[in-house]
C-alpha cells in the first residue's frame, strides 16, 4: 500500500503508542526484539512484566532484570516516568518504555506493593487476568465483583498516579471498578463483543462505560479478538471504526498485545496447560493465535485515512489519546 504525506506526517509529528506489548513476562525473555516496534515507528510501549498465573516473586525477578537490560542500552531505549520523558525519547530516536501488570497476584495481597510497583516504572495495572483473585472478577470465571480490597487498591493507584485498566476483568467487577473511581479507567487492549464474540472481548455498556469515566479501548491485534481468522490492517480498522461511531475518536486507542517467541515457555503450550486460565470452549480447537505486528501501524493510520477519518481523528487513536490521559493521571 502506498503511504500519503498525510500519514507520515503523522509518525513524524505524532507519539505512536502501544498500550501493551503481549510476550511472555520472563527474565530469558531477549528484549533485542524490541526493535520491532522501535524500528516500526512506534516510540512508546507498555511492556507486561507479570500477571496473574506467575507469582509475584517472579514478576519481581521480571522487573528487575527488563530493567537492567533497558538501562544497559541507553541508545536505543529510555526508561519513562513523564509524557515529558517519552516526548525527549522520540526526539533523540528512542523507544520510551514503561511496565504493566496484568492482574493484582503481583500485590501479594499488600497496598503497599502498589507503590513499591509505580516507582520500578510500573504505570498501568489490571485488575483480574481471566481468573477471580483478590481484588475482582475476570473474564473467564464467576465474576464475584469488585472487593474492598479492589477498591483500596483503587484508592492507591490514583494516588501514585497509575492507569486502573479493566482489561481481561469480568463484566460486574469492570463496571463496578468504573463506578468506583474518580480517575479514567483503560482497556488497555480488548475489542468490542459486537464484532467478536469472544468471552474476552467487551460489550457496548462496557465501552460506553469506560467513555463516560474519560477513559480509552485500545483495540488488540490477535486473531482470536479481531474476529474472521484475520489480523489484518483492515481488520484493526473495522474495530477502530466500531469504537469511534459508539463512543466518539477521543475514546479510542491500540494496545496491540504483540508477542515474540521466548525460548522458556510459549504462550500457546501455557495456553494448553492452564484450562482454568483460558477456558477450552474458548481456546482449543488446536488453533495458534496469530498477531497483527507493529510493522501494520502506519498501514493501519493511512487505512483510516482513506476511510474517510479526519486527520485529527487518526493522530488520537495511533497515540494522542493515550499521551494525553498520561498527562492527567501519571505522577
Amino acid at each position: 500500500m502506498s503511504i500519503s504525506a498525510t500519514a507520515k506526517a503523522i509518525f513524524d509529528s505524532e507519539i505512536i503508542w502501544d498500550a501493551h506489548s503481549g510476550f511472555m513476562p520472563d527474565p530469558v525473555a531477549d528484549l533485542n526484539n524490541l526493535a520491532i516496534w522501535r524500528d516500526a515507528g512506534v516510540n512508546y510501549l507498555s511492556v507486561d512484566v507479570g500477571f496473574d498465573l506467575l507469582p509475584w516473586e517472579r514478576t519481581v525477578a521480571t522487573l528487575a532484570a527488563f530493567r537492567h537490560w533497558i538501562q544497559a542500552h541507553p541508545e536505543h531505549y529510555a526508561l519513562v516516568s513523564t509524557v515529558a520523558e517519552i516526548r525527549k525519547a522520540k526526539a533523540e530516536g528512542k523507544l520510551a518504555i514503561t511496565f504493566d501488570l496484568e492482574g493484582m497476584n503481583a500485590l501479594n495481597g499488600r497496598i503497599e506493593m502498589v507503590e513499591f510497583y509505580h516507582r520500578l516504572g510500573v504505570r498501568q495495572m489490571l485488575f483480574a487476568y481471566n481468573r477471580n483473585n483478590l481484588a475482582g472478577g475476570g473474564c473467564h470465571d464467576n465474576d464475584t465483583g469488585l472487593t474492598d480490597f479492589g477498591r483500596a487498591v483503587i484508592d492507591e493507584m490514583n494516588r501514585v498516579g497509575m492507569f486502573v485498566d479493566v482489561t481481561h476483568t469480568g463484566y460486574r467487577t469492570t463496571m463496578e471498578v468504573m463506578e468506583y473511581t474518580n480517575k479514567p479507567v483503560i482497556f488497555s487492549h480488548s475489542n468490542p463483543k459486537a464484532l467478536c464474540g469472544h468471552g474476552r472481548n467487551i460489550t457496548d455498556d462496557q465501552i460506553k462505560a469506560c467513555a463516560r469515566t474519560g477513559g480509552i479501548i485500545g483495540i488488540v491485534g490477535l486473531s482470536r479478538f479481531l474476529g474472521e481468522d484475520r489480523i489484518d490492517s483492515d481488520r484493526l480498522a473495522d474495530h477502530i471504526d466500531y469504537l469511534v461511531d459508539l463512543v466518539g475518536p477521543r475514546h479510542v486507542g491500540i494496545g496491540l498485545d504483540y508477542a515474540f517467541p521466548v525460548e522458556v515457555e510459549g504462550i500457546d503450550r501455557i495456553i494448553a496447560d492452564n484450562p482454568q486460565f483460558w477456558p477450552a470452549e474458548e481456546y482449543s480447537g488446536g488453533i495458534t493465535t496469530a498477531y497483527s505486528n507493529p510493522g501494520q501501524m502506519l498501514e493501519l493510520a493511512e487505512i483510516l485515512l482513506k476511510r474517510g477519518h479526519a486527520e485529527q481523528t487518526v493522530r488520537d487513536v495511533m497515540g494522542g489519546n493515550f499521551i494525553r490521559l498520561a498527562g492527567e493521571i501519571w505522577k
